[in-house]
């Protein structure tokens, strides 16, 4: 996926490593921009928050069994308890690369900016 500026975003890993062995995290997020956003939601126990989101329950189930169908019945960050959230990273990469789900939403709600003013990719060391 690429950010509005047209600079990577989220990347998709293959779902078995160079050793057959399952990879499931299959999604990273590469905007710097968009990562530190996340990080300051996690730091603020955003984690936690989530999961302890009565009407959120479901919706997590929903995003992991989603993760599950997709990709070679692995939950989003290989969470083995799919009510569970181990990065909202993972989580919010997993969202935006397949069109979008109510975690997502619950993340980006919590995000004063997802995005930069100019695209990370391209911005060097100390020019911004």
């Amino acid at each position: 996926m690429r950010c509005p500026f047209g600079g990577p975003a989220i990347l998709e890993n293959d779902p078995f490593d160079v050793s057959g062995r399952p990879f499931p995290t299959r999604y990273w997020m590469a905007c710097r921009h968009l990562h530190a956003a996340v990080s300051r939601v996690e730091a603020d126990g955003g984690v936690r928050a989530l999961e302890d989101d009565p009407a959120m329950a479901s919706a997590i189930t929903a995003a992991h069994e989603a993760h599950a169908t997709l990709h070679e019945g692995h939950h989003i960050g290989g969470v083995a308890d799919p009510r569970r959230v181990k990065c909202l990273h993972a989580q919010l990469a997993f969202a935006l690369s397949t069109g979008g789900n109510a975690v997502g939403d619950w993340i980006l709600a919590r995000i004063d900016t997802p995005w930069p003013a100019v695209c990370c990719a391209l911005q060097q060391e100390g020019a911004v």
